[in-house]
């Protein structure tokens, strides 16, 4: 893990005591619209459609990056969606091991959280669960950059030349759950629009396992819903 990363998901440094290792961290204890939650008795509502304006980006060294708790993906032009008349662009995205947000109280294999931020700085995640099934193609290019181990040096194991898809990532399906909340990780800033596509992608057994490996258990658990609005246009 890097010596900037003062959290992580066990122990001292784990997400009972994230709102306790900076001052700039309160909101992960007191914050009272916190992200992840159990995606459970949504009202059925219709909602907006997103229209999506994905590019391909590159995925070489450099681009993929270890941060000690994710291999997150930087997408700087990788276009972005547009929802209620706002453009947000595709910033990042990032992986989970074992589903942050669950249905229903049940955990799936792992989340992808796509990043986007507008022009005024606010920030829309769309997160995609990812459940066991079949091998998917469209994360090869990110999960070449995988450690082969705890002890290898960094990432970068495959220099050789790759794009990514982002709308490769998504399900075929296209409805979401939404509400209002917050990042998963520190500083836990709330205000942040979470758009959680209902029907999971695919990643096999073995891409799944390769992950585990080198980020296990990297989930918050659930915060209380409280007095929000989950909505749902499934």
């Amino acid at each position: 893990m890097s010596d900037s990363v003062v959290w992580g998901y066990a122990g001292a440094i784990g997400p009972s005591c994230w709102g306790g290792l900076r001052s700039e961290f309160s909101l992960c204890d007191c914050g009272k619209e916190q992200s992840p939650i159990d995606l459970a008795q949504p009202e059925r509502l219709p909602l907006s459609p997103i229209e999506f304006d994905y590019r391909q980006v590159r995925a070489g060294v450099g681009d993929v990056i270890d941060t000690g708790t994710t291999l997150q993906l930087n997408c700087a032009s990788g276009g972005g969606i547009r929802i209620d008349g706002i453009r947000y662009d595709l910033v990042q995205l990032h992986f989970h091991h074992g589903s942050e947000h669950l249905i229903d109280g049940r955990r799936l294999a792992m989340e992808l959280h796509l990043v986007h931020r507008s022009k005024e700085g606010d920030i829309c995640v769309i997160g995609v669960l990812l459940e066991e099934g079949a091998h998917n193609h469209a994360f090869d290019p990110i999960w070449r950059h995988l450690r082969k181990g705890k002890e290898s040096d960094g990432i970068g194991v495959d220099e050789s030349p790759a794009t990514v898809d982002p709308a490769s990532l998504l399900p075929v399906r296209r409805s979401t759950w939404r509400y209002r909340g917050s990042l998963t990780t520190p500083p836990c800033k709330e205000g942040v629009r979470w758009l959680v596509m209902t029907e999971p992608s695919s990643l096999s057994s073995a891409q799944i396992a390769a992950y585990g490996a080198v980020y296990p258990d990297s989930h918050r658990p659930v915060q209380p819903l409280g007095e929000r609005i989950l909505a749902c246009d499934a």
